[in-house]
């Protein structure tokens, strides 16, 4: 379990250091315990592997004010659980569900057991994701992501996947970007 957490914490200092996130934006994060121990994608959930890798990330993440969104799995559409705080001020519209290990996956219930007031979203337009096991959180990325390397390449024996996002870059061949 503590391989798991230094490889979950190493990820997210990482990504969020080259993606450059800022107080109040977004890290979407799609997690199967499944794939962390080895198992099929929703065949071996584990609880307690969830509650690890919150456990690695999520001080780093409020220490930086930077918002978690927990995908959910399949059964739930991925929706996201997120603060209160988070929908609000982005102007997500909240649905009604409450992730349960087998319904919404292991790390989206540790998240909504962790979060001081947590809600589940449809979807939301993160600024940056780590997948972890190939949960597919592209849908709830900004527009044009942009695929980054990280020295962590699996969390245990799940392969990881991280990207950050960018602004369109638009305008003809006079047009400056920064």
């Amino acid at each position: 379990m503590e391989m798991i957490k230094q490889q979950a914490e190493q990820a997210v200092i990482e990504l969020i250091e080259i993606a450059q996130l800022k107080k109040g934006q977004v890290l979407v994060i799609g997690c199967s315990s499944s794939e962390i121990v080895g198992e099929t994608i929703g065949h071996g959930s584990s609880v307690e592997t969830a509650e690890a890798v919150l456990e690695a990330i999520a001080p780093i993440l409020e220490e930086k004010g930077i918002f978690l969104a927990a995908q959910c799995c399949e059964h739930l559409n991925r929706a996201l659980i997120v603060e209160r705080a988070c929908a609000e001020k982005y102007g997500w519209e909240e649905v009604c569900v409450v992730p349960q290990p087998k319904a919404g996956g292991s790390f989206a219930t540790a998240a909504w057991k962790h979060f001081s007031d947590p809600v589940a979203l449809e979807n939301v337009q993160a600024h940056a994701g780590l997948d972890i096991g190939g949960t597919l959180i592209g849908m709830h990325l900004r527009r044009v992501a942009v695929p980054v390397r990280l020295s962590v390449k699996c969390i245990g024996a799940a392969p990881l996947l991280a990207a950050r996002t960018r602004p369109k870059y638009i305008g003809g061949i006079r047009a400056r970007y920064e």
